[in-house]
């Protein structure tokens, strides 16, 4: 993790994360994750917000139920997302000044209080682990690593250890993210999920269509499996 946060300069491109404190849980039901997404879209504004304490889940799903005006001015763009059970990744692109630091203390703020307030958390401390982390993405390369590893990150609930050993069943971690719910990957390969949320119009473009995004997906898990089994062949041969 990065020591210092990067100056967010208008524009550019940053990874933007956090975990809970002693990786512990950040989202417990559906309705959690439903609410972060729903924070997103909402905070995503210059003009102050005052979310109520409460919003229905059916409401959350339509994106309404905050006191706020139809124009909204954009402090972010955001690009990439995927919400974990205990981290969540975005990929932001900073469009005003000290867009980036004002979106995110809106965003903890308005969902720290939301969680304490339903689980009843009023004396067990942070839920974070500190502030978000930020990283400046400086280039193309770093950008498609960067993205492929985001989109490929919900593949761990279902074989844990699969960046280090590769996957087991190919097939059933493809199909797992497609049917995963709780990031974008879904809207950036033709299947709406929650596209309002992001801009994809960039993601599409640097990937070359839905078709492209999704080959680039799935040669990531084919590429830390196939790296293992090369590996398997030859690890008699190699020092420890």
């Amino acid at each position: 993790m990065p020591s210092q946060r990067p100056q967010f300069i208008a524009g550019q491109l940053y990874h933007i994360f956090n975990r809970g404190v002693e990786k512990r849980s950040i989202f417990q039901q559906v309705s959690d994750y439903f609410r972060f997404v729903f924070c997103l879209y909402e905070l995503n504004d210059k003009k102050l917000i005052k979310m109520r304490d409460r919003v229905s889940e059916r409401k959350e799903r339509k994106y309404t139920g905050a006191t706020r005006v139809s124009d909204r001015e954009m402090l972010v763009e955001v690009i990439t997302f995927c919400l974990m059970p205990n981290h969540y990744h975005l990929v932001l692109r900073q469009l005003v000044d000290g867009g980036i630091s004002l979106f995110m203390k809106k965003l903890a703020d308005s969902y720290v209080g939301y969680f304490n307030l339903k689980h009843n958390r009023k004396r067990m401390g942070s839920l974070f682990q500190g502030r978000f982390k930020a990283v400046h993405v400086k280039n193309d390369r770093q950008l498609l690593a960067l993205i492929c590893y985001i989109f490929t990150n919900p593949v761990e609930l279902i074989e844990k250890k699969w960046k280090e050993v590769g996957v087991k069943y190919i097939k059933r971690a493809i199909q797992f993210l497609e049917s995963y719910r709780w990031s974008n990957y879904l809207d950036c390969i033709g299947m709406p999920n929650f596209p309002s949320v992001t801009k994809r119009d960039f993601v599409m473009e640097f990937f070359g269509g839905s078709d492209g995004i999704k080959k680039s997906i799935e040669d990531r898990i084919l590429y830390k499996t196939e790296l293992k089994k090369d590996f398997e062949k030859i690890k008699d041969l190699v020092l420890e």
